[in-house]
């Protein structure tokens, strides 16, 4: 299998689109989350997506094939809440680790089944995204108003909760770590730093991609950073990718990627939602407009990863990969070292 850096250097790559959005179609009910293991579980876990990993992995599997077959490169992991703090909401952080490897083996039985099928066409390879989202606990603000220095974790918790994480990923067999959804970045230093303390341990190494989210039209993210700032933050964990996802519609996005684009010495990735939710909180940009958007960024050399975020289904995906197919890849920029 070709690596995933000779791939980038002859094409636009297309990660996945929405996994909750798609899970939601299933219209699933609690005894469906619980599953025979969980039947008894002293709490409700329905909405805990993680959890369908090891309770129905078929659905999830049906799920990453959709969107192999729709032309995705990379699938991400259904790992978005795997870690002992995000789990806690449903008591389950004893899961963590088992949810990590589960679900990249969901992911990774699904590439194996879908390129030995003929459906295929040829193809001969598909990468794993390990996906570390966002906890429900930030670093960098503080969730009581009457109290601006209170923190609700500290640093050394969420590496620890990270560490887990990726453990369960990289037993699982993922090909690639990434960080994605990031509005907090020192939530985000606190996973690459437990990814660099993990490959220290192990002797392992793996691709970094980075995605953070710019929350609004004041084009930062929302512990206040701007694109430049959070780029420059981050840029020492050497990435394979920084890019954005999440937030905002592509037309939002664009003068965003433009940005990044034009700083970034490594490769850029984008994966924005199916516009902006409407009053119902549902996205009614369709496949072709969303492409539409994607195909420009990719004409102007703005990309080198593309691919959609809430509300976008295998049909985005399928119209993004068809429009970016015979675009060339953003060329790497030349740098002057600032120091």
């Amino acid at each position: 299998m070709k690596s995933i850096q000779e791939c980038l250097a002859t094409r636009i790559l297309v990660i996945d689109g929405a996994m909750g959005t798609m899970i939601q179609r299933h219209k699933l009910s609690e005894a469906d989350y619980r599953g025979a293991r969980f039947a008894n579980w002293h709490c409700d876990v329905k909405g805990n997506n993680d959890l369908l990993s090891i309770t129905q992995p078929e659905i999830i599997k049906g799920i990453h094939k959709q969107y192999l077959e729709a032309g995705a490169d990379i699938i991400e992991t259904n790992t978005f809440s795997s870690t002992v703090i995000a789990q806690a909401d449903y008591d389950m952080q004893a899961l963590a680790y088992e949810l990590n490897v589960a679900s990249a083996r969901c992911a990774r039985e699904a590439i194996t089944e879908f390129l030995s099928s003929p459906i295929a066409n040829g193809r001969d390879t598909a990468y794993v995204a390990g996906a570390i989202g966002p906890l429900n606990k930030t670093l960098s603000l503080s969730p009581d108003v009457n109290n601006p220095g209170y923190r609700a974790v500290t640093f050394d918790e969420v590496v620890s909760a990270y560490y887990e994480q990726i453990r369960g990923l990289v037993d699982g067999g993922v090909d690639l770590l990434l960080i994605e959804t990031i509005f907090d970045t020192l939530n985000a230093k606190a996973a690459i730093y437990a990814i660099k303390q993990f490959f220290a341990d192990t002797n392992k190494e793996l691709p970094i991609m980075i995605s953070g989210t710019i929350t609004d039209a004041s084009g930062r993210t929302l512990s206040g950073q701007t694109l430049e700032a959070f780029y420059i933050s981050v840029m020492h964990a050497k990435p394979l990718s920084i890019g954005l996802n999440c937030a905002l519609g592509a037309a939002e996005m664009r003068s965003h990627i433009e940005e990044l684009s034009s700083i970034a010495a490594c490769y850029t990735s984008a994966y924005p939602n199916a516009g902006l939710p409407n009053a119902m909180g549902e996205y009614d940009e369709q496949p072709h407009e969303t492409a539409h958007f994607i195909e420009e960024w990719a004409a102007k050399g703005f990309v080198n990863i593309v691919g959609g975020c809430c509300g976008t289904t295998p049909d985005h995906i399928k119209h993004i990969a068809q429009q970016v197919k015979q675009i060339q890849p953003r060329q790497l920029p030349v740098m002057e070292p600032a120091l």
